[in-house]
This record gives C-alpha cells, structure tokens and sequence, in this order.
C-alpha cells in the first residue's frame, strides 16, 4: 500500500502549496494527490476551494483571479509560523517539484458546464508531457471531467472519486474507462474493495488519519493510502 500526501500534506504543511510538496519530497515519499482548478485567463492552479478566504484569509472567489495575482495570495491562514510565504502555485510550478514522483493523483474539481469540462482537459493536456503517462491519474467526482478525457482520446489513467452510497459506481466506472476509484473512507468496507479489486479496478481511500484504521486497509489490499498525516503514517504502518 502506498502512502499518498493529501494535498501534499495537509496537516503537517500548508496544504496544495510548493512548501508542502516539497515537505512531502523530504519525507521520502513519493506520491501525492492534489487539486486543479482554471483561472479565466485559461491558467491551471493548484487549489482546493473555488474562494481564497479559508487559506488565505481573503474572501475572494478564484474566479476574479488571473495569473498576474497568485504572487499576491499567502496560502499561510493556518500556518502562522510557517517559514515563508505561499503563493498560489501553478500546474508547472508543483510539476516541477514533483517530476520524479511515482504515483501523482490528480483531482479536477467540478466545473459548471461541458464545455468548461473540455476547456480545462484540453488545456491540462497542453501542460503535461508523456513524462507523466505512466505515474499520473486524472481523478474527478464530476462525470462532465472524466467523459472530457474519454472524448480528448486521453493518454492519462482516470479515476472516479466516490462519496457517497450509489451501488452503481464500480459500473459507472467501468463505463468512463477508469482504472481506479477513490473511495471515502467511510465508504471503504472490506467487501467494497474487494468488489472493485474484482473488477479489474485500483483504490484509493481518503481521508485516512488514524493508523489504526490505516492498517486495515493495507490489510484489505488496498493500492493507496491518502492521508494529511504522511510522516505519522510512515512511522506507524
């Protein structure tokens, strides 16, 4: 079982900025899950909420931001002691960071319409080389994103994330060509796993913070541990 950061490493660095990747890097570990999201200007960032107000402290929607603003942004709300500023960072900026990585989950947040779903696609596709073919997936809860990479022929694994009860995800994933599904913890029963391993299918569990629970997953074969806490989970399991 990999242990994979959570937006680097959410409650041991700032979350989804170069210093928590980098954090992660120093750690030794060399899997991340992260989020993407698309300015007006067409710019791929790395951020979680579609509002700066939770990390930064400003109360402005990611919508009213271009390119030319990141540098403004102090993702450092949470981490009043933390070294140094944290800008907003791009795609290319946290890619650089972790090139060599060996499994790199990559979460597209909801868009609004199908169209946005295939402006984003086509512009991540523009941003990311054949580097990336075999240690990145492409992860959304937003079918609009996944049927994007089926119609863009894409080159880059898929998966599904799941949070909720539906019976028929392991078949809608199936159906979107995924090669894994990103289950919710609570989610995450034995005989779910062992029905999407069945399947022909990787998982993923998120949130997992207790190595206790952590354990047991590994136990139930699962590939991947998404965890805000990646030094407490190589210490314990």
């Amino acid at each position: 079982m990999q242990i994979i950061g959570h937006r680097g490493a959410r409650n041991e660095a700032p979350e989804n900025t170069l210093g928590g990747f980098n954090y992660l890097k120093q750690l030794g570990i060399d899997a991340v899950e992260f989020d993407l999201r698309q300015l007006h200007d067409h710019t791929l960032v790395v951020i979680h909420d579609d509002n700066l107000a939770r990390t930064t402290g400003t109360s402005q929607p990611l919508t009213d931001c271009q390119a030319r603003h990141l540098p403004q942004h102090n993702h450092c709300k949470l981490w009043p002691h933390w070294p140094h500023q944290e800008p907003t960072p791009t795609l290319t900026q946290v890619l650089e960071i972790i090139d060599h990585f060996t499994h790199i989950e990559l979460e597209i947040k909801a868009v609004q319409s199908m169209s946005d779903a295939e402006k984003i696609i086509e512009t991540l596709h523009q941003n990311l080389s054949s580097h990336f073919h075999k240690t990145l997936v492409i992860t959304s809860f937003d079918v609009k994103i996944l049927t994007a990479l089926q119609k863009f022929t894409s080159p880059f694994k898929r998966g599904l994330l799941v949070e909720d009860t539906s019976h028929r995800a392991i078949d809608h994933a199936l159906k979107l060509e995924c090669c894994q599904i990103g289950w919710l913890n609570t989610l995450a029963t034995q005989d779910q796993i062992k029905a999407t391993h069945d399947a022909g299918l990787n998982v993923s569990v998120w949130t997992v913070n207790q190595p206790e629970r952590a354990r047991q997953l590994k136990d139930w074969g699962v590939n991947g541990l998404i965890t805000d806490v990646p030094q407490l989970m190589q210490m314990h399991i």
